[in-house]
C-alpha cells in the first residue's frame, strides 16, 4: 500500500516492512508516526505495530478453512517540462467520442476456491523507513528493491536487507507532505545492458518529477549524479501526486498522474485536456537517447482531437483521480488500475491488452461506477466502467493496487488480480468469470498496505 491519502486529511503512519503472500511482494507500515498517504478524511486509527515489508513464503497455506523542477514551461504537446496551470473553472468534457464500455453489474459474487484459501502474511524485511513499493530489475539476479518515502531504494537480496542504499536522493526529494516523497520505480526493458531505471519523486518545491538514473560500476549502487530528468509536472497542492511507473509490455513507459490535489477536482483537471494532471501518460524513453522522451507514433490524440478540443500528445487516458498503483499482467499485458476514491467508493479499471487508449475514466464525473457527487444525476456515454468499486464502509477508504498473481506457490491465485485497502488492511483477489466478474476476501489483516509487487518469478 502506498502511503498516499486522498481526502486531504492525514492518517497515522505505521511501522514497516516488506511480506510474502504466496511471492506476491506487500509493503506494509504499523501505526507509528504521523505521515499518511492513501487515507480517508474518515478512517479510524489503526493499531500500533512495527512496519513490515511482506512478501509471498512457504507459510501460505493451501488448505481449506471454515471461515490493499527543471524549467517550468506553457503546455504544449511534446514539451519535455510541461507546467500545470490550475484551471479552477475548467468545463468538463463532452464524452460522446470515447468508446464505452458495457457495465459490469457490482459488486461481484465471491471466487469459492480462492475463500477456501487460508493465507498467511510472512516477514521477508523489515526496519525500513516507510516503503512504498517493492520491484525487481529482471536481470536475473533475484534481487527485490523497495522504494521508502525519504528518497532511497533498499535492496533485499538472498533474503537479508543490503545494508548501503542502491539508490539515495533525500537531498533532491520533499517528502514532508504526507503524499509527497520518493513514490516510484521502474527499471527499463533492458536494464540488464544499459543500467538504466527511472523513478517518480516529488522535489523540495513540491513538484512531480520523473527522472532516469544509471547503475555504478557496483551492481548493488546507483549514481544520484547520473540523474537526467525525463519530465517535471508542475503541483498545486501537496496531495494526489499519483507516482506510479510502469514499463508496458511494447517497451513503454507509463506514468499515471493525480488530478493535482485538494479535493472534488479542485483545479479542473480531471477533464481537461490540455494538462498532464488527472491522467495516464506513455512515453517512449529508450528510442532516441538524445531526448527525453519521444511520443509512440500511436498514442490516441497524437493525430486526432477529443470533440474538437486538442489533447496533449503524452496523453494516453483521462479522467483520473489518483491512480495509486496499477501493473501490466505478465503474462497476457493486460492493465489494471487502481484509482483513489473521494468519499464514498474505490474502484478498479481493466483495459485489455492492445486497447489503442483514448480512454476516459470518469473523475470527476463519476467515482466508481456511481455519478459525482451521488446525488446529481450525471452524463456517462463514452466513459469507461470500473469493474470493480467497493464503499468506504468497515474501514475502507482507500485502495492501493496490486498486479496479477503469476507465480507457483499458489496455484488457485494464479490468473487472480490481488489488491487491498490502505486504511482497513483488508486484501481481496479479483478474476474474470465467464462474462463477469467475481471477487474474494483473501485477508484481514491489522497493517496498512502501501503498495504490492512482484519479484523476478511473478
Amino acid at each position: 500500500m502506498s502511503w498516499q491519502h486522498h481526502s486531504g486529511r492525514a492518517m497515522a503512519h505505521f511501522g514497516v516492512a516488506v511480506m510474502v503472500l504466496g511471492g506476491l511482494l506487500v509493503a506494509c507500515t504499523g501505526p507509528g508516526d504521523a505521515t499518511p498517504m492513501l487515507g480517508v478524511a474518515t478512517a479510524p486509527a489503526r493499531p500500533t505495530a512495527t512496519p513490515t515489508v511482506l512478501s509471498p513464503s512457504a507459510e501460505v497455506a493451501l488448505s481449506p478453512t471454515s471461515a490493499a523542477p527543471t524549467a517550468t514551461a506553457p503546455q504544449a504537446a511534446n514539451t519535455v517540462t510541461p507546467t500545470e496551470t490550475p484551471t479552477a473553472t475548467a468545463t468538463r468534457l463532452a464524452n460522446t467520442a470515447l468508446p464505452t464500455e458495457t457495465p459490469t453489474d457490482l459488486p461481484p459474487t465471491p471466487l469459492p476456491s480462492l475463500e477456501a484459501l487460508a493465507l498467511k502474511l510472512a516477514p521477508a524485511a523489515d526496519g525500513l523507513d516507510r516503503p512504498l513499493f517493492v520491484s525487481h530489475a529482471g536481470d536475473g539476479s533475484g534481487r527485490v528493491f523497495i522504494v521508502e518515502k525519504a528518497g532511497t531504494v533498499r535492496i533485499l537480496a538472498r533474503g537479508r536487507l543490503v545494508e548501503r542504499p542502491f539508490l539515495d536522493i533525500r537531498d533532491r526529494v520533499g517528502s514532508s507532505g504526507s503524499e509527497q516523497g520518493l513514490l516510484g520505480l521502474a527499471f527499463a526493458p533492458d536494464y540488464e545492458r544499459s543500467g538504466d531505471f527511472y523513478v517518480n519523486y516529488t522535489d523540495r518545491s513540491g513538484d512531480t518529477v520523473v527522472a532516469r538514473y544509471r547503475v555504478a560500476t557496483d551492481p548493488n549502487l546507483a549514481d544520484p549524479a547520473s540523474e537526467a530528468v525525463v519530465l517535471k509536472l508542475k503541483q498545486p497542492a501537496g496531495n494526489h501526486n499519483g507516482g506510479m511507473l510502469a514499463f508496458g509490455p511494447e517497451g513503454l513507459l507509463w506514468i499515471g498522474t493525480g488530478d493535482g490535489g485538494g479535493s472534488n477536482d479542485r483545479y479542473g483537471n480531471g477533464q481537461n485536456p490540455r494538462t498532464l494532471l488527472g491522467k495516464m501518460l506513455r512515453l517512449d524513453v529508450t528510442s532516441d537517447p538524445g531526448q527525453a522522451y519521444t511520443i509512440p507514433a500511436d498514442n490516441p490524440w497524437l493525430n486526432s482531437d477529443w470533440n474538437g478540443q486538442d489533447v496533449n500528445d503524452e496523453v494516453w487516458a483521462v479522467g483520473l483521480r489518483n491512480p495509486w498503483r496499477y501493473s501490466f499482467d505478465r503474462n497476457t499485458g493486460d492493465l489494471w488500475i487502481a484509482d483513489v476514491g473521494q468519499n464514498r467508493y474505490e474502484e478498479i479499471n481493466y483495459v485489455p491488452a492492445g486497447s489503442p487508449g483514448g480512454l476516459n475514466f470518469g473523475w470527476p464525473i463519476t467515482e466508481g461506477a456511481h455519478c459525482f457527487p451521488e446525488d446529481k444525476a450525471c452524463d456517462r456515454r463514452g466513459l469507461e466502467t470500473p469493474v470493480f468499486d467497493y464503499a468506504h464502509d468497515e474501514g475502507n477508504c482507500s485502495i492501493t493496487g496490486g498486479a496479477v498473481y503469476r507465480g507457483t506457490q499458489i496455484p488457485a491465485l494464479d490468473g487472480a488480480y490481488v489488491f487491498g485497502d490502505f486504511c482497513s488492511g483488508r486484501i481481496w483477489a479479483l478474476a474474470r468469470t465467464g462474462t463477469g466478474w467475481t471477487s474474494a476476501a483473501l485477508l484481514d489483516t491489522d497493517l496498512n498496505v502501501s503498495s504490492f509487487g512482484e519479484d523476478e518469478a511473478g
